[in-house]
C-alpha cells in the first residue's frame, strides 16, 4: 500500500458486527486513508465535495451513497461545497462479517458479487440512494440483533439494485476479482504480467485454447466488458499507481504501461478519469499534503 496514505485503525472491535456514525458537519478534514473494514458512506447536502476512491477523482451531487472495499484508499474533501449542514452516516463492518463459505450460498450470491465489486468502490444510483435513505436514518436508532438484521436487509437490497457504478480500476488496488472461470482467470493473469507490452486478443484466445471470436464473446459475457476495454482499464490502473507512487514522468509512465503514443495515453486517461495524468498526480498529492 502507498506509503503516504494513512492507515486508519477504526473503532470497530472484533466483538461487534458493525459500527455506525451519524453526524452533521460543516466540512471534511480527514486525510486520504484506508482500513481493513468495508465502509458504506451516505452523504446528504454536500454538492461540490470532491470524492477520491482508489484512482477515481470526482465531484459529488447533493445525495451520495458509496460502498468502499477493504484497504481501498478514499477521502471526501470540502472542495467547492458551500453547505454548512452536511449530513453523513458512515457504517463500517468487518470484511469477514459474512465469511466466504456463507457468501457462496445461492441466496447470498448478489451480496458476494457486490462485495467483490466494492474492491473498486461502488457508487449507487440516485434512485437507490433515495429509497435507502429513510432506512439508513432509522438504522441509527436500532440496536442489537434488530440492527444487524436491518443492515443485512439493506446490503441485500443494495446488491440487487440497478445502475450501480464502479469507481476505481481493478489493477490500482491489486485485487483479483473471481469470475469462476479458469479461462478468464488465466487471461487476466497473462494480461497482468504483460500489460507493459503489446497484448492482442488473438494471442490470449490461443492461450486459453479458444477461437478469437468465441473468446471475445465469452470474455464479455463473463466480465461485462470487452477484452480491449478490460486491458485498457488494467493499464490505466497501473498507470495511476505509478503516477502516485513514483516520480516517473508522464511519458515514462505511459510507455511502462503499454502505451506507445503519449498523446493517445493522455486522451484515453482524460476520457476515463476526467483529468489529464498531470492533473491526476497533482490532485492526489494535494489530498496527501495533510500528513506527508
Amino acid at each position: 500500500m502507498h506509503k503516504n496514505i494513512l492507515r486508519e485503525i477504526t473503532p470497530l472491535t472484533s466483538s461487534d458486527c458493525f459500527t455506525l456514525f451519524s453526524r452533521v458537519k460543516s466540512d471534511f478534514d480527514f486525510p486520504l486513508h484506508y482500513h481493513e473494514e468495508l465502509e458504506l458512506n451516505f452523504i446528504m447536502n454536500a454538492k461540490g465535495v470532491k470524492r477520491v476512491i482508489g484512482d477515481h477523482i470526482g465531484e459529488i451531487e447533493d445525495l451520495e451513497l458509496v460502498l468502499v472495499g477493504s484497504n481501498l484508499p478514499h477521502v471526501w474533501q470540502t472542495h467547492k461545497c458551500q453547505s454548512k449542514e452536511i449530513k453523513e452516516i458512515t457504517i463500517q463492518f468487518h470484511k469477514d462479517l459474512l465469511d466466504d463459505k456463507m457468501l457462496r450460498r445461492n441466496q447470498l450470491s448478489f451480496i458476494r458479487s457486490m462485495f467483490e465489486r466494492a474492491s473498486k468502490g461502488i457508487l449507487f444510483s440516485r434512485q437507490t440512494t433515495e429509497q435507502i435513505t429513510p432506512r439508513l436514518i432509522t438504522l441509527t436508532q436500532k440496536q442489537g440483533f434488530d440492527s444487524v438484521l436491518e443492515l443485512f436487509s439493506i446490503l441485500h437490497d443494495l446488491s440487487v439494485s440497478r445502475n450501480m457504478h464502479t469507481l476505481s480500476d481493478a489493477s490500482f488496488s491489486n485485487v483479483t476479482l473471481s469470475y469462476n472461470s479458469r479461462r478468464i482467470d488465466k487471461a487476466f493473469e497473462y494480461m497482468n504480467l504483460n500489460y507493459h507490452k503489446s497484448v492482442t486478443l488473438n494471442e490470449v484466445a490461443k492461450l486459453v485454447n479458444m477461437g478469437t471470436v468465441s473468446f471475445s464473446r465469452f470474455f464479455k459475457a463473463r466480465t461485462g466488458i470487452t477484452f480491449i476495454d478490460s486491458l485498457l482499464e488494467l493499464r490505466l490502473g497501473h498507470a495511476s499507481r505509478l503516477l502516485i507512487d513514483t516520480t516517473q514522468s508522464v511519458a515514462e509512465v505511459a510507455y511502462n504501461c503499454g502505451f506507445n503514443n503519449i498523446s493517445n495515453f493522455n486522451r484515453l486517461f482524460k476520457k476515463k478519469k476526467g483529468c489529464t495524468p498531470k492533473e491526476f498526480r497533482d490532485n492526489y498529492n494535494y489530498g496527501n499534503r495533510i500528513f506527508i
